[in-house]
Parts: structure tokens; C-alpha cells; sequence
């Protein structure tokens, strides 16, 4: 096999890996909040486990010296737009089933293609518009606003946690400019331990033995996942990845039949197709169009 193909395969590897420990570390989450764990507790022992496993890569690896940073203000946005995320994040899936949360999560890509037009003044053609006109479809089949079966609540966190994933997408794509995945992995865990040891700090409390090795294995799941994602984006293009993704949602229908004894209701099964299938376009326009650009620059050299 070719060296390129491995890569290909090393990369598409990394991202279903990523998925399923995500997946994984979303029910233990659950676990621990039905166990008496609190919002704050899990938050702050998801990046502090997050903080100690990069950590203990870097300093067995390239060393500190490695994550020394000329953008210490941007690192600090991200942490800002990603504490929001992650906790809007993990309130949706205390709020709701598994596989409606997970879904509600996949209409990232559509508020990604509104703000890269808003913000970065990308172009984006009719057919993009019409992906996102449909995700939108489908989100409104899945949660049907009003009629009752998912919380508003609900809804609203998972919104709002797909569109800061997407603000910190546009975000990641000026950071990596500069900067490696490791040193941002570790910026982002290490910052957001601060405002997280106030929060932890006020929502401490006794716990048996099993709530705490929940809370460890949120920490080390999402440290692991989230190193073994951001591999994948260095090894294989978003095009070719980011489309493992959905397999988040086999994830959490098997998950929540196994461990909660609940299935997708109906509306889900609908939507969830039209949702997936809008992003995965979404997907492949962004692909097409960078191919054209990089065409159009290697033509004027």
C-alpha cells in the first residue's frame, strides 16, 4: 500500500476512533449525573484529565518548550468560545436522549456555512444554501418545536452548542495557521481549568468510589478522543474525515438502547437523514471549492 493511502487510512482510523470514545465518554457522562455528579463536577474533570494526559505527551515528547505561543489572546478566545460549547454540549445530553442530542449536534455545519459567509466573506453559491435551507428542515422535523416530545430547553442548548462548535471552527482555521493540534489541545484544557476550578470549587461534593472513577474516565475519554481528532485533521482533509462524524449517531441509538433502554422516536429516524445528508454535502462543496482555489494558484505561479 501506498504511503499516501496509509496516511488515508491512519487518518479516517483516528476520526471513527475519536467518535466512538466521544460516544462513549457522553454516556458516562449521563452515568455520572444519574449518580449524583454534578454540571460543574463533570466539566472540570473533562478538561482536567484532558490537561494531565496532553500534558504527559508533551513532556515525554517534544517537550514544553514546544507550546510556546505568539497568539496567547486567540488560545484564550478559543477556551472562552469553548467552555460555552462544551457545557451547552453536556447540558443537551443530561437534557436529552443520546441519539436527539447527538443529532441536534450535526447541524454544526450549517451555522459553520452561515458564519463563513458572514465572517469570512466566503463564497457560497445556491446549492450550499439550499444544503443549509434543508439541514434546517431537517432539525425542525427532529425537534418539532411545540409539540412537546423534546424539551425547548433541550433544543435550545443543542443549537446553541452547534453554533459555538461552528464559531470555533471558523476560529481553528486562523489559529492552525501558526500554531500545531497539540498546542492547542493543551492551551484550551490548561485555560479552561481556571474559570472551571471556580465553578468546581462551589459544586464539590462526597462522592462513592464509582461516581469517581466516572468522572476520571470523562476526563481521559475526551483527552484521548479529542487528541486522536485533531491527528486526524493533520493526516487526511476535512473532506475526507470529517464525514465519520456521523457515525456519532449508530453510536448513540446502540448506547441508548443498551444502557437507557430508549430508541430514536420517529421524527428522529426522518430527520436525522436529511440532517446528515445537508452536512455531508456541505462537506463536499467546501472540498470542491478549495480544489478550484488551489488550481486557480498553482495556474497564476
Amino acid at each position: 500500500m501506498a504511503v499516501g493511502s496509509e496516511s488515508l487510512s491512519h487518518a479516517i482510523g483516528l476520526r471513527l476512533t475519536s467518535v466512538a470514545l466521544f460516544a462513549t465518554m457522553n454516556v458516562v457522562i449521563k452515568l455520572a449525573e444519574a449518580h449524583g455528579a454534578a454540571l460543574g463536577e463533570i466539566l472540570f474533570w473533562r478538561q482536567f484529565g484532558a490537561a494531565l494526559l496532553v500534558g504527559a505527551i508533551v513532556g515525554t515528547g517534544p517537550g514544553f518548550a514546544s507550546l510556546k505561543t505568539q497568539r496567547f489572546g486567540a488560545h484564550v478566545l478559543r477556551c472562552v468560545i469553548g467552555l460555552t460549547a462544551m457545557s451547552l454540549t453536556f447540558w443537551t445530553l443530561l437534557l436529552l436522549p443520546l441519539a436527539e442530542a447527538t443529532t441536534i449536534g450535526f447541524s454544526m455545519p450549517i451555522f459553520a456555512t452561515v458564519l463563513g459567509a458572514l465572517v469570512l466573506h466566503e463564497a457560497t453559491g445556491w446549492r450550499r444554501w439550499a444544503a443549509v435551507l434543508a439541514g434546517f428542515i431537517g432539525v425542525l422535523i427532529v425537534t418539532q418545536p411545540g409539540d412537546g416530545h423534546i424539551p425547548l430547553l433541550g433544543i435550545a442548548t443543542g443549537l446553541g452548542a452547534a453554533f459555538c462548535t461552528a464559531c470555533i471552527s471558523i476560529l481553528l482555521r486562523t489559529i492552525g495557521k501558526t500554531e500545531a493540534g497539540l498546542t492547542t489541545v493543551f492551551w484550551f484544557s490548561t485555560l479552561s481549568l481556571v474559570p472551571l476550578s471556580l465553578v468546581y470549587a462551589s459544586s464539590v461534593k462526597a462522592h462513592p468510589p464509582l461516581v469517581w472513577a466516572l468522572l476520571l474516565a470523562i476526563g481521559l475519554l475526551g483527552g484521548v478522543a479529542q487528541i486522536a481528532m485533531t491527528r486526524s485533521l493533520q493526516l487526511g482533509a476535512v473532506s475526507l474525515v470529517v464525514p465519520m462524524d456521523y457515525t456519532a449517531l449508530l453510536w448513540a441509538t446502540l448506547f441508548g438502547w443498551l444502557m437507557f433502554g430508549m430508541l430514536p422516536v420517529p421524527s428522529t429516524w426522518i430527520g436525522a437523514p436529511i440532517i446528515i445528508a445537508s452536512g455531508l454535502y456541505i462537506v463536499w462543496r467546501e472540498h470542491v471549492r478549495r480544489q478550484k482555489a488551489t488550481r486557480g494558484a498553482i495556474s497564476q505561479e
